[in-house]
């Protein structure tokens, strides 16, 4: 395998936007599938669930493998929903380049900006490419217009589109100052052809533009610029690649996957500006033994093996699937690689590439390849696997905390054991979904990131494990915090004949911004020996687990531990650990607690006409509005709302706007809750 004809891409963008389509257009037109699925009849390929086929929206990421003009692409379609941002999360972390799908009518919406932000966290290159160009109200400028303002992107447009809505019929291609015409039922016959005459000085700007803004990046192309003379499309290009590796251009492309218009265009620009593994820089990682010391893998055959194992997904047959983006190295199956992270060996008995759900057996694994292997014993999401002679951990995930809970239970007592062997797989599967034990109410408790995720997470439990499940009302995830500093002591002592217990901690807390816990050990003298201070550490962890108010998590908060005194005989850390944890209690009481509520960040895209409906209906949720603009022909409102007011929004939304608005909301901060709820939540009447 040629690894500099490979390319590791991912389709990202809002919801509705097009990722779907578009990847089903790229498996027809590279000759993966021989007929075009579409998602409003439930036939495409990437969405293989039969809840995605349903809802007509991408829940989990899905891996396939195709090939065009002799490179290897490696494809992953994302969702765009925010309740299922993880998938595209854990894909950017894995990706080398992504195809980032605008609508030519809702332009940068917030998930758009939400997945930008993503791929410049992983500074992961990307095309643009803006979609949905026959629809009514598209409009190709404004989008890359938006692009500029709100994502910070130097776009780049490389085409003009010629007509729009029911009229686009193609594009010009401003580099090659040449038209492409898309004919035939599927759009499979693009012919050349002149610039239509009224878009020829547009089009030679355009090509000047193109120019202009990367002559900032090669001195030669700028020489040749600013002399006047001819400047080739090969030293275009040459120049775009390395300002797109580099992460300071973003090429625009535009077209229709729907009517099957310009996706050929969009295959060529991904092959040729988005890198291949070995044009990226080498993966970091660092050695088990010694976390300061860092690591580099190069993506060659040659080097040690290294993989990340960046999404597990359960199968029916096979049961759980753990998908590879291999960095360095050569794998067989049959071999044996090393867990660093659970110090565990795990043979590889099967090596798959993905087809979506469909799988083909392989015999090898080596450097820039994303696969699937089952059956890992000891492994998950973020893990790393390794040659054991050669041992390195890559940074792993990091994952958002669920804002949203649902009391759920066996309908009977046969369902039980189905219903822990399903949470525990979807679980393994979805690091954002959490389960716990409620020690009150004795109810089991699942957590996620929105009302549609678990609505899923249930549909599930009752499609593909068979359990017939009872469902609370949803529950809000809150937690408490502190709004002054206080200082206290924790003293456990215990002497009951023989060997006692005995423990004693002083710390001062105060609240920090981070909405994290942070320990500082500021002991000296040996007032506390350095082997309980772990124990303290520990001991405090668990703490703040569990606020005073009403057992919410802690957040915000820092903890200082300043003296002590141990005993000689009767000091464990069972004991350090116990009297830290009675300390904070103590210090929680006295540092003036406070709940805190989740804040979404909603936006509402309605008709001028029920815009005071919506603002009306948002205020009543205890919502401020944020600011209002205008999109196309309609109104787009900003509000950050408490996300106990979000419940059951899609629905009265749609009754108030007779079905013509939309919205969607994301998590963005924690608040303090107003006196009069937060004694309602706590007394249980919310």
């Amino acid at each position: 395998m040629d690894i500099t004809k490979v390319r590791n891409i991912g389709i990202a963008a809002h919801i509705d936007a097009g990722k779907t389509t578009t990847s089903e257009r790229i498996l027809y037109y590279t000759g993966s599938n021989y007929k075009v699925g579409e998602v409003h009849e439930g036939t495409a390929t990437m969405d293989w669930m039969e809840q995605e086929r349903e809802r007509g929206i991408t829940i989990t990421s899905a891996a396939t493998t195709c090939a065009w003009k002799g490179f290897t692409i490696n494809l992953i379609d994302t969702p765009g929903h925010v309740d299922f941002t993880v998938e595209v999360e854990r894909s950017m972390r894995v990706l080398d380049g992504a195809v980032a799908v605008f609508c030519a009518v809702g332009g940068v919406e917030p998930q758009s900006e939400t997945v930008w932000r993503q791929a410049d966290k992983y500074h992961v290159p990307r095309v643009a490419f803006v979609n949905k160009m026959d629809r009514i109200g598209a409009d190709f400028a404004s989008v890359v217009k938006a692009m500029r303002e709100r994502l910070g992107a130097n776009a780049i447009p490389l085409q003009l589109p010629i007509g729009a809505e029911d009229d686009f019929a193609g594009v010009v291609d401003l580099i090659d100052q040449k038209a492409l015409f898309f004919s035939g039922v599927l759009g499979q016959k693009p012919s050349e052809g002149t610039i239509p005459p009224e878009l020829a000085m547009e089009a030679k700007q355009g090509r000047d533009n193109i120019i202009e803004a990367l002559s900032d990046f090669s001195d030669d192309l700028m020489t040749l610029y600013l002399e006047g003379k001819p400047i080739s499309s090969e030293l275009i290009r040459k120049t775009l690649r390395e300002a797109v590796i580099s992460l300071k251009a973003v090429p625009v492309l535009c077209g229709s996957a729907f009517k099957n218009k310009c996706v050929e265009p969009l295959l060529d620009a991904v092959v040729e500006y988005l890198p291949s593994p070995v044009d990226l820089p080498p993966i970091k990682g660092f050695a088990p033994s010694e976390p300061e010391k860092e690591l580099e893998r190069h993506s060659n055959p040659e080097e040690p093996f290294t993989a990340l194992a960046f999404k597990v997904a359960v199968d029916p047959f096979l049961g759980k699937l753990f998908f590879l983006r291999v960095y360095s190295g050569k794998l067989e199956k049959g071999n044996v690689v090393y867990n660093p992270t659970s110090g565990q060996r795990e043979r590889i008995g099967r090596i798959m590439r993905m087809h979506s759900n469909k799988r083909e057996d392989i015999d090898s694994m080596e450097a820039g390849m994303i696969v699937a292997v089952p059956s890992l014993k000891a492994t998950k999401t973020g893990d790393t696997l390794c040659d054991e002679g050669n041992q390195i951990v890559l940074e792993s995930l990091e994952f958002p905390e669920p804002v949203i809970s649902l009391a759920v239970e066996p309908a009977t007592q046969q369902d039980k054991v189905k219903l822990a062997k399903g949470l525990n797989a979807l679980a393994d599967e979805d690091p954002t979904f959490k389960v716990h034990n409620d020690e009150e109410s004795g109810q089991t408790v699942i957590s996620g990131m929105g009302e549609l995720h678990l609505e899923i997470i249930v549909d599930r439990l009752k499609r593909e494990f068979g359990v017939d499940v009872k469902v609370g009302n949803p529950q809000v995830s809150y937690r408490e915090a502190i709004r002054k500093p206080a200082h206290a002591e924790g003293k456990y002592i215990r002497q009951s004949g023989g060997r006692g217990q005995y423990g004693h901690v002083v710390f001062d807390i105060e609240p920090i911004e981070d909405n994290k816990f942070e320990f500082v050990d500021k002991i000296v003298g040996g007032a506390i020996p350095k082997e309980f201070i772990s124990a303290v550490e520990k001991g405090l962890e668990e703490a703040v687990q569990s606020g005073v108010l009403g057992g919410y998590p802690v957040i915000g908060v820092r903890v200082t531990l300043v003296d002590g005194s141990y005993h000689e005989v009767d000091s464990s850390e069972m004991a350090f650990k116990i009297a830290a944890s009675m300390g904070f209690k103590e210090a929680m009481k006295k540092a003036d607690p406070v709940l805190m509520e989740p804040v979404m960040k909603v936006e509402v895209v309605t008709p001028e006409d029920y815009v005071g409906d919506v603002i009306g209906d948002l205020s009543s949720r205890r919502g401020r509005i944020d600011g209002m603009n205008v999109r196309a022909n309609a109104r787009v409102i900003d509000a950050f709302v408490p996300l106990v007011g979000m419940f059951g929004y899609a629905t009265d939304l749609r009754s108030k706007t007779s079905g013509r608005a939309n919205y969607s909301m994301q998590f963005d901060h924690y608040e303090q809750t107003p006196a009069e709820v937060s004694e309602k939540i706590l007394q249980g009447r919310i």
